[in-house]
């Protein structure tokens, strides 16, 4: 009887589960008929509007189902860079295109090579004869970057612009973890290789102080030189050496202040923006004040999809490389090397260009990808690197295979280095009154041991680790690069490079784009016409997920947290660059023991806004807490 009963409660529970499943999968299915919004046909003719309210990446990552549930989804989103240039391009020779309005109020950004390719495009258009206007409340360097290269720049009368150039304070946490009675272990191979410098000083060393500045002024000089080239009339020198100068002279007028120095065209508040388009590109049937006719992004690119798949595959690694599977927007080493191998055994590429927009990460997984390249390499493809605006330590790993590599003269690369870094509490439990002891077999019983200290042998064992790891990774470079080890580690020693300098090193083969790679990497495989086109190599896209995007892209309350008011945002800066902080910390505290990672380099995290941040908080505690 007793079999009987357990058995009826089985088959109980099968079925409650059923149900509950199917009831899961009716209201996802109802939800979606709710979401899906009819696609209207673009209008005849209009302005093709470019409302960037969050960042150009090079692949924007999946929604968070709990965060979008949860209310704490991004309150920006991010625009995948190849969708905006095509979006640009197209519209240069689309004769339905009129004109091209960017609004950048609650644009926080991008990687300075991505940008740089995004000028580019604007150029383009402009070079069709078609004009291009820009309209933002602020404008940073990011944005400005961009709206040099408008025809018309527009500026709300109560807004600004502030050029800061790259640089800033961040946070070392020897103090506290002293406070704390923490120690932290530091294991490295570079003296400029400075990821764990924050938790063993109180301030910089030397040697990362002046590659950090030498970065910071390749990048800086880059900057006023394309925004120069594409806006002459600008003078930026005196605007930006003296900010407090040029706004007393301009009465203390934010506004009056960037009109004088030739940053923008015309101060005006949206309606008479919108007045000014709809000239251009016709006003709108509803002859509401301030409207035009208007062909927004995504329906565009809808109406305009990409060209039918050629012959030339391009792998993205974008964001921090990690072991396993990952989503897109973080590089997972297994993801990347199946996606790879599985393209590999359909026989369908003659060529492969792998674009890299990483600061690297895992050491295993930088490998496991390197692997995978190689195994095209073996099989006679040409294999061509196209660097974004970031590929650095694991991101330079992967990278080695490239028979040819191309850079932007503002691309972060180099950091070719190693470290590892592993705390212990032995000082914290000391200070509660707590002692902690055992028994060993080993010299490696319980080690690292994070009660007691690491032991001299753990500490031998890792940095020896370390130094093999430092010795290979010079290895697979100078073979790469044709360079011996001896001057691989001259320009090594985690030492981070703008492009324009690894060019002069001989880490880098040529300036150029995507596009350029992609025509390359064709012409080495002897490749024309239809089959000289890209074919991506990715992920199908997850509808659900897709799903849950839309859903929080549209959702009422998402840009309650997306500050226009260019002084709120200077205000924030301490909040934004805490949250960042900490999230560094978390990312190297729970990430694998040996990595080849610059977190000088910046990322996708450098440009998310506050909320972004901050609703990650909750899972970077517990990482840190575990």
């Amino acid at each position: 009887m007793r079999v009987l009963k357990g058995f009826w409660r089985l088959l109980v529970g099968i079925k409650d589960a059923l149900v509950l499943l199917l009831m899961l999968l009716f209201f996802a299915i109802l939800f979606a008929a709710l979401s899906v919004r009819p696609n209207p046909a673009l209008p005849g003719a209009g302005a093709l509007v470019l409302k960037l309210d969050g960042a150009i990446v090079e692949q924007p990552a999946d929604a968070d189902p709990v965060a979008v549930l949860s209310g704490n989804g991004p309150a920006t989103r991010e625009y995948r860079l190849r969708d905006v240039i095509r979006a640009l391009r197209v519209a240069a020779t689309d004769a339905q295109v009129k004109a091209v309005v960017l609004d950048l109020d609650r644009f926080t950004g991008g990687g300075q090579a991505a940008l740089a390719e995004t000028g580019e495009a604007i150029d383009t258009v402009r070079s069709a004869g078609k004009p291009v206007l820009v309209y933002a409340t602020g404008y940073a360097d990011d944005g400005y970057q961009l709206a040099a290269h408008a025809s018309e720049v527009w500026l709300n009368p109560l807004g600004a612009i502030f050029l800061s150039g790259p640089g800033g304070s961040r946070l070392y946490y020897k103090g506290l973890l002293d406070k704390l009675g923490v120690t932290a272990h530091l294991y490295r191979v570079g003296r400029f290789k400075s990821a764990g410098e924050p938790y063993i000083r109180a301030d910089q060393s030397p040697e990362a102080r002046a590659a950090n500045q030498a970065l910071a002024d390749s990048l800086w000089a880059r900057w006023g030189e394309d925004v120069s080239k594409a806006r002459p009339k600008a003078r930026l020198a005196p605007y930006i050496s003296d900010p407090a100068g040029a706004l007393e002279r301009a009465g203390n007028d934010t506004g009056k202040a960037a009109l004088d120095a030739g940053l923008v065209d015309r101060l005006g508040d949206r309606i008479a923006f919108g007045k000014r388009v709809a000239q251009l590109a016709g006003a709108p049937t509803s002859g509401k004040s301030g409207d035009y006719q208007s062909l927004p992004l995504d329906r565009y690119l809808a109406a305009h999809p990409e060209a039918a798949a050629g012959r030339v595959g391009v792998v993205t690694i974008a964001g921090e490389i990690v072991d396993g599977e990952r989503g897109p927007g973080t590089a997972g080493g297994e993801t990347i090397a199946r996606l790879l191998t599985d393209e590999l055994a359909k026989k369908r590429i003659k060529a492969l260009v792998v674009r890299v927009d990483s600061p690297g990460g895992s050491v295993t997984g930088s490998e496991r990808i390197r692997s995978a390249i190689l195994e095209a390499k073996a099989q006679g493809i040409p294999i061509v690197v196209s660097m974004g605006s970031v590929a650095a330590s694991g991101g330079y790993w992967v990278s080695t295979p490239g028979q040819a590599v191309f850079a932007d003269p503002a691309t972060i690369t180099g950091s070719i280095g190693v470290f590892a870094l592993i705390p212990t509490f032995e000082g914290t439990l000391a200070k509660l009154g707590l002692t902690a002891d055992g028994v060993a077999t080993t010299p490696l019983s319980g080690q690292p041991d994070v009660y007691k200290g690491t032991s001299p042998t753990i500490d031998r064992l890792i940095q020896g680790s370390i130094t093999s790891t430092y010795a290979r990774f010079m290895t697979i470079v100078g073979a790469a690069r044709h360079m011996t080890p001896a001057h691989v580690d001259e320009i090594g020693q985690g030492h981070v490079w703008a492009g324009g300098t690894a060019r002069q090193l001989g880490l880098v083969d040529r300036f150029g784009g995507l596009d350029d790679a992609i025509a390359f990497a064709a012409t080495a495989a002897k490749l024309s016409g239809g089959d000289a086109r890209p074919r991506w190599i990715e992920r199908d896209p997850n509808p659900y997920k897709a799903l849950l995007r839309d859903w929080a892209e549209r959702r009422p309350d998402r840009d309650t947290d997306a500050v226009t008011d260019p002084l709120a945002r200077i205000a924030r800066a301490p909040q934004t660059t805490a949250l960042r902080a900490l999230a560094d910390a978390g990312s190297i505290l729970s990430g694998p023991v040996v990595q080849v990672r610059c977190l000088e380099c910046g990322g996708a995290e450098s440009r998310a806004e506050p909320a972004t941040v901050r609703a990650l908080l909750p899972g970077l505690l517990a990482r840190l807490g575990h």
